[in-house]
């Protein structure tokens, strides 16, 4: 599947994060996403896609509006998964709705996007510049469709329509996991899941504890490692589909590598660049 990245801004007078919007909008709809809504005539723009899986037959429900505050100077986007689709609900209120903000701009967003049938997955460079990332649709379920049917996630970088700034200094990645900025839908509720290799201090630990390893490239190879969620307990659901971690040893955002004739580009977490503080997203 497609990948495509580039820039927006605010030329022509059409603010940057609403052209971010018809980016993901157009991607979507020219690779197998249907639109089921793109609102344009609201300031909070609201576009709502349908995807059908890698089985061709299902029904995945994703969307994204833009949300604003021009004495406040933030200019975000809202990711979205949902249960179903009414025509006549807001974007707020579509059946089963989970919500995480993503701090945007209205100038210049630099973008990575990629697709799949099941998930969309998006990176932005905004501002001083810091990064900022999201994902909506399926992960890779550990198990069958008929035990776990709808594994889908929401995943950005703040809890709801949060009013913050791409300049705040607390908000984090979705892929750490353990935030409220990401939920996973279990089969009747929304988890807030743990993500593997987070939380091993084998892996990707901080600070002075001696098990503090943090895994480093072999030979200028950096080897990715699946990002599984998980309970920190007896449960383990699944992983990100097309997201990995990697090591930050000697390393740096926008790189890219090539896996199996795939590439894949490293984005960090907001402004930190700590060894345990990057991703690979890959570029399907």
């Amino acid at each position: 599947m497609p990948h495509t990245i580039g820039y927006v801004d605010n030329s022509g007078g059409v603010l940057a994060h609403y052209k971010m919007l018809e980016t993901i909008r157009d991607f979507a709809a020219a690779n197998g996403w249907t639109v089921l809504r793109y609102d344009t005539a609201p300031a909070d723009r609201e576009l709502i896609l349908k995807g059908v899986g890698y089985t061709g037959e299902e029904e995945i429900f994703v969307g994204f509006r833009t949300y604003q505050d021009a004495s406040a100077d933030y200019y975000n986007l809202l990711a979205g998964v949902f249960t179903g689709y009414v025509a006549g609900n807001s974007f707020d209120t579509q059946p089963g709705a989970r919500l995480s903000g993503v701090p945007a701009h209205n100038n210049r967003i630099d973008y990575w996007l990629t697709l799949n049938p099941q998930r969309i997955a998006l990176a932005m460079k905004v501002g001083t510049p810091v990064y900022e990332s999201c994902y909506v649709g399926k992960c890779l379920p550990y198990g069958r469709p008929s035990q776990y049917p709808y594994p889908v996630v929401c995943g950005g970088m703040l809890s709801g329509a949060a009013a913050t700034r791409f300049s705040d200094t607390a908000h984090s990645g979705y892929f750490k996991g353990n935030q409220l900025a990401m939920g996973l839908r279990s089969n009747d509720n929304w988890l807030q899941p743990y993500c593997y290799p987070w939380g091993n201090s084998f892996i990707a630990g901080t600070g002075n504890n001696a098990n503090n390893t943090n895994l480093r490239d072999t030979g200028g190879t950096y080897h990715v490692l699946p990002i599984e969620l998980h309970d920190n307990s007896a449960n383990l659901w699944g992983a990100l589909d097309g997201i990995f971690y990697i090591s930050g040893f000697d390393n740096a955002v926008e790189n890219t590598l090539t896996i199996d004739e795939v590439d894949y580009v490293v984005i960090q977490d907001v402004w930190r660049t700590g060894h345990t503080d990057y991703y690979a997203l890959r570029m399907d």
